[in-house]
């Protein structure tokens, strides 16, 4: 099993910056993927960005240019920077770790994009 615990979040006005961070543990020796996810009321949840084993990364186009994620391989933790935040960013965002078992999730991280 993984366990999967984020960190980071909260309120933020338009154009600032945050920084997420999601940690696996436990069994982590096949992950081969970690990325992070969202859901904004009454939508469905959406992939935000995502680093394989390698090093590739894919973004959805609405973060391209805007949000980088990284991947610190020694301590199985991923990254969210996200600058020139806009209002349509606010949403729950839930971090995703993928082995050969199966996908695993974090409990989600709120972020306010609001002045």
């Amino acid at each position: 099993q993984v366990q999967v615990v984020e960190l980071g979040g909260g309120l933020v006005q338009p154009g600032g910056s945050l920084r997420l961070s999601c940690a696996a543990s436990g069994s982590t020796f096949s992950i081969y993927s970690m990325g992070w996810y969202r859901q904004a009321p009454e939508k469905k949840r959406e992939l935000v960005a995502r680093i394989v084993s390698g090093g590739r990364t894919n973004y959805a186009d609405s973060v391209k240019g805007r949000f980088t994620i990284s991947r610190d391989n020694a301590k199985n933790t991923v990254y969210l920077q996200m600058n020139s935040l806009k209002p349509e960013d606010t949403a729950v965002y839930y971090c995703n770790v993928e082995d050969m078992r199966g996908a695993y999730w974090g409990q989600g991280t709120q972020v306010t994009v609001s002045s």
